[in-house]
């Protein structure tokens, strides 16, 4: 009985698998109060431009068919182009948290 269950966790909490040069960032979330007191409201809120890795592709292919290798990996922090890269689906791995799927080119610095 312990094996249905392992399985049915599995099923409600899809993985997304990131092909080729494809990035999976958690994004950052932003203070929502500034140290004045002042609340900003979500609407006025500007999107994150940091997150943490969180899944790596396998890499480009080159013109002679050789897989070029991604310099992120899983764990690192990143700074990310403003307006790049594609939004995942709110629930995907079972967390109230916001993905975004970016290229390899999208990540401008990876921080120490």
């Amino acid at each position: 009985m312990a094996k249905k269950t392992a399985k049915a966790a599995k099923k409600s909490s899809p993985k997304v698998v990131p092909l080729g040069d494809r990035i999976v960032v958690r994004q950052s979330r932003q203070d929502e109060v500034r140290a004045s007191g002042l609340v900003i409201p979500d609407t006025a809120q500007e999107k994150p431009q940091l997150g943490d890795v969180i899944a790596v592709g396998p890499g480009r292919l080159d013109d002679n068919s050789k897989r070029i290798a991604i310099d992120v990996k899983k764990g690192d922090k990143v700074l990310y182009a403003k307006y790049s890269g594609q939004e995942v689906p709110s629930g995907i791995y079972g967390d109230s948290e916001d993905y975004m799927v970016l290229k390899e080119s999208d990540i401008l610095a990876k921080l120490a």
